[in-house]
């Protein structure tokens, strides 16, 4: 890059200016990058904590479920009779500008939407298992989808902070030393020259 620079002032003062740019990029991009890390990190402790949660829901509802139709035979007539449920509605919520949602549910009670003469108390009891297992879910669907958000983020800051900081302003400090000391030997040179002339002036001077 310095090589395709003409060293004068002009460019001198535009090069160090981006120069500065970069280095003040690079500084908000790791500042960014470390908020972000920070985030997903508190974030993966709530993540294993429900995966281990939800997976013993899951093993005690299905569980449940074998019961209920041991004692009544398939009850797949009892499950199509469940309501459907529309109480989640989504938000999202600015982390250093990567948008992360908030799941908001919507909490209704427990409504058994069967027939009691088909169902007993095993077939409740896996109803609210896994209704249990629905509340679960909802969670880990949102922070799970803030983990991979943050963690794409991340990648693409890194990879942009990392471009400025092997790339760009190691190209910008050399274009700077090059023009600097091409600057400085054409001031050496002028100042050379100034000094044969006026030497050669002074011979002249004395000569007449």
């Amino acid at each position: 890059m310095a090589a395709q620079v003409f060293p004068t002032k002009g460019n001198l003062i535009a090069t160090k200016k981006s120069l500065e740019l970069a280095n003040l990029g690079y500084d908000l991009l790791d500042k960014k990058r470390n908020v972000l890390i920070r985030e997903m990190m508190n974030l993966l402790d709530d993540v294993k904590k429900i995966r281990d949660e939800i997976t013993d829901s899951y093993q005690r509802a299905y569980y449940a479920l074998q019961e209920a139709n041991i004692s009544l035979g398939v009850i797949t007539d009892i499950v199509e009779a469940v309501p459907i449920d529309t109480g989640l509605s989504v938000s999202y919520r600015s982390v250093m500008g990567v948008e992360l949602p908030t799941v908001k549910y919507d909490k209704q009670p427990i409504r058994l939407g069967y027939g009691f003469e088909r169902a007993n108390s095993k077939v409740d009891y896996a109803y609210r298992c896994f209704y249990h297992v629905k509340e679960l879910t909802v969670t880990l669907a949102e922070v799970e989808n803030s983990v991979y958000r943050l963690a794409n983020a991340i990648r693409k800051t890194q990879k942009r902070a990392n471009a400025l900081k092997n790339i760009s302003i190691p190209e910008f400090t050399n274009t700077v030393k090059f023009i600097t000391e091409a600057l400085e030997e054409k001031d050496r040179e002028e100042f050379t020259r100034q000094k044969v002339i006026k030497n050669q002036k002074d011979s002249l001077a004395q000569s007449s």
